[in-house]
């Protein structure tokens, strides 16, 4: 499963949640902690965290978990990492797109009455 979203669209907390519905057998890989907190490296194009996120979620596909990947994940950057790990999966693909509408995302960056 991918969960793409803009910046506050509530991926991290879909994720989470489903992760905690599910219990072990989810792996969950995040953007945010491979770019972040794994490689300490910034989203551009061509970075190390593309391919990582892709092996990451290869080999947990391969060991039999089921596996969200979370994040921005621009499509410019990110598709062609992701075709891969959907094409090769025997179980049911699913990609998601949370739509948060600007002012929203504004609002819940600024702890605003949206903030979750």
């Amino acid at each position: 499963m991918v969960i793409r979203g803009n910046s506050a669209s509530g991926k991290s907390s879909v994720a989470a949640g489903l992760r905690a519905a599910y219990g072990r057998g989810l792996a969950l890989v995040g953007q945010d902690n491979v770019r972040r907190d794994v490689l300490r490296e910034r989203d551009v194009p061509g970075g190390a965290a593309v391919g990582l996120i892709g092996l990451m979620a290869r080999y947990a596909l391969a060991h039999g978990f089921h596996v969200v990947v979370e994040g921005i994940l621009y499509a410019d950057r990110y598709a062609g990492m992701l075709a891969g790990p959907a094409a090769d999966h025997r179980g049911v693909t699913r990609c998601y797109y949370l739509d948060v509408p600007f002012e929203e995302t504004s609002a819940r960056h600024q702890g605003g009455p949206g903030r979750r």
